[in-house]
């Protein structure tokens, strides 16, 4: 199944990638791996994580402190939110 972005999803990654690499070289590009991991494994069991809310679920990094926010489309699977989750809790609900 495809998988897509919202664009403040995408923007969110970029961020994150950047804080991770400036943190300690090689660092983002690590998380970007867990991340693409992550992405690996909804792509194949998209049912698999928990629910979030009543249309979206989460799946989290193993390394890092971030879920990945998605719903189940019709033909696609859309990321809502790359959510770091030391921040508050469902900011990104208005998003669906």
């Amino acid at each position: 199944m495809k998988i897509n972005f919202l664009e403040i999803a995408q923007i969110e990654l970029d961020d994150a990638i950047g804080y991770y690499n400036y943190q300690a070289p090689g660092l983002g590009d690590a998380f970007l791996t867990e991340v693409l991991n992550a992405l690996d494994r909804i792509g194949e069991f998209p049912e698999a994580w928990q629910p979030g809310s009543k249309r979206t679920r989460r799946c989290q990094t193993r390394r890092f402190p971030y879920g990945i926010i998605y719903q189940i489309r019709q033909h696609e699977i859309l990321v809502v939110a790359v959510a770091n989750l030391h921040r508050k809790p469902d900011y990104w609900k208005d998003r669906i």
